[in-house]
């Protein structure tokens, strides 16, 4: 199973707000940091490929979600992509600015996951979770703002910022569609031609599929 725990609106490439940076062309040249192998990562790859930019034509720095954002303010990359709720507060910083979303660049998907032992010999306690899962997602978006207030001393982010990334946020549990594995599958093929994961994986060779 599969869920949308950011959406399109929900990942992105923030920019200095006073910097030329206007398309995703103008990253050429430009310091970007961003995640290694995050699906923020991937976002930057497409981002490029849609500049018609090579890789090599950027400087990538790989940085945690804090300590980019701590070169963001300093000035000292470009560009910094990011995925909620840490883009909301991005987007909250006076010196940003929003270059693009994740829209037509890069859906992201977030998965559920499970032994096959598990799948095989208790099918019955499985789908009770993700009936459950189903149950939570839909308290979870009809109340933003409580999730916010809740989710806010853990992740040390003001209940505003993180109301803004719950208002975007999908929680559901959603089947595997061909449509989705493909896109993992792209995903997959990216990071291998990157050399960040060891060898190609055939992504449908891992999914259970909740009749």
């Amino acid at each position: 199973m599969a869920y949308d725990p950011f959406g399109v609106k929900g990942e992105g490439i923030v920019v200095q707000k006073d910097t030329n940076i206007n398309k995703l062309s103008d990253l050429r040249g430009k310091k970007i940091a961003v995640q290694k192998g995050s699906n923020t990562h991937y976002l930057v790859v497409k981002a490029l490929a849609a500049g018609k930019i090579s890789p090599s034509d950027v400087e990538i720095l790989f940085l945690k979600p804090a300590d980019a954002r701590a070169a963001f303010e300093r000035k000292d990359v470009d560009a910094w992509a990011i995925w909620d709720p840490y883009l909301a507060a991005a987007e909250a910083l006076p010196n940003a600015r929003l270059l693009t979303t994740a829209k037509g660049l890069a859906p992201n998907r977030g998965y559920y996951l499970a032994s096959a032992n598990f799948i095989k010999n208790r099918p019955d306690a499985l789908k009770a979770v993700l009936g459950d899962i189903k149950k939570e997602a839909v308290a979870v978006e009809a109340n933003p703002t409580a999730t916010a207030a809740l989710l806010a001393p853990n992740l040390g982010l003001e209940p505003k910022v993180l109301e803004v990334a719950e208002r975007r946020r999908k929680h559901n549990a959603l089947p595997l569609t061909t449509a989705i594995t493909e896109k993992q599958q792209d995903i997959a093929d990216t990071f291998s031609d990157l050399k960040l994961i060891p060898h190609p994986i055939k992504v449908k060779e891992a999914i259970w599929i909740w009749h």
